[in-house]
């Protein structure tokens, strides 16, 4: 991993921790396999990995003879697991279930903040400075049985589901690995994506990164949200057509939430920054400042399980990573 991510990540307690169940030497940090020791790497059994991580190459796979696993403390593994790396056979594993909590949060504040026009009351109250009728102005804010679009019933999609019960809104779900029997054990709608998108007040996207999921909510689709619908994106820029978005926002026909964006920071002169109807954060919906730490607690039990030979708990597997994150 960085130094950054290091230094954020694994304090004197998490250190602690670790060394307790591996022979660990907490001042060797590799960022660049080539660049590192060989002799340091040789005897490597397990990889402690997280943002900065190069990628698992043949080439260094060549320096890591011994290694049988990788216990990666951030979500996907996609930029780390080469296909050399899967037919190592290393068993891996990630903290994606860990990191689904903040995000499923975050979204859930923001589907709350959208029902309930908080920023919009809020600018037109710093504007008014006195008296100010909200129901006037938005005659039908609040929360209650509002009609939720899950796009992606993932760990951070159903994490949402959960969080959302006791809001009493009725979810809708479009995700097409997702069962009948699953849909109705989570208590959700399963539909048709463009149906989703034309019955929600608020669409929250957590699909995985795919080709096919490229610009999913293109131009036609984001046509069919209703008038003054919120959609909230935290999974990532490139789902979401960005110039059929803007089109969309400059109007003032929809509002949006926008943890993400294609490209990743916004040139300067985008529109997006300055509408009245978004809210546009840099990527912070994800485990940040504390919430690391149970980050490091995951990946840490991850290890004690393998020390005592159990199973992980979180194991990635190169079959699902097709249509996960």
């Amino acid at each position: 991993m960085d130094r950054d991510t290091r230094n954020a990540l694994l304090d004197g307690p998490a250190l602690d921790r670790l060394g307790a169940v591996a022979d660990l030497d907490p001042a060797l940090l590799v960022t660049d396999f080539a660049a590192a020791d060989p002799a340091r790497l040789r005897d490597t059994e397990v990889l402690l990995t997280g943002w900065g991580c190069p990628p698992l190459t043949e080439e260094a796979l060549s320096l890591l003879p011994a290694l049988r696993a990788v216990v990666h403390t951030a979500g996907t593994v996609k930029g780390l697991m080469t296909e050399a790396a899967w037919r190592r056979g290393l068993h891996v594993t990630s903290a994606a279930e860990a990191n689904a909590r903040p995000v499923a949060e975050y979204t859930v504040a923001a589907i709350v903040f959208a029902n309930k026009r908080v920023l919009a009351t809020s600018r037109a109250y710093r504007e008014a400075r006195g008296q100010l009728s909200p129901l006037a102005l938005y005659p039908g804010i609040g929360n209650y049985r509002r009609t939720i679009g899950v796009i992606g019933a993932s760990r951070i999609g159903r994490r949402v589901i959960e969080l959302l019960r006791s809001y009493e809104s009725h979810v809708l779900v479009h995700d097409p690995y997702l069962a009948p029997e699953e849909a109705a054990a989570l208590g959700v709608e399963p539909v048709p994506l463009d149906e989703l998108m034309g019955r929600s007040d608020v669409v929250t996207v957590h699909a995985p990164q795919t080709p096919e999921t490229r610009h999913l909510l293109d131009g036609a689709r984001l046509a069919l949200m209703r008038d003054g619908a919120t959609l909230v994106n935290t999974a990532r820029g490139s789902l979401v057509d960005t110039r059929a978005l803007t089109a969309e926002l400059v109007s003032g026909r929809l509002h949006a939430v926008l943890d993400v964006t294609e490209p990743d920071v916004l040139p300067p002169g985008s529109p997006l920054y300055e509408l009245p109807n978004v809210l546009l954060t840099p990527h912070i919906a994800g485990s940040l400042g504390n919430e690391l730490g149970r980050l490091a607690a995951s990946a840490t039990e991850e290890l004690e399980r393998y020390a005592r030979g159990l199973p992980f708990a979180h194991a990635v597997h190169p079959g699902t990573l097709a249509h996960s994150a």
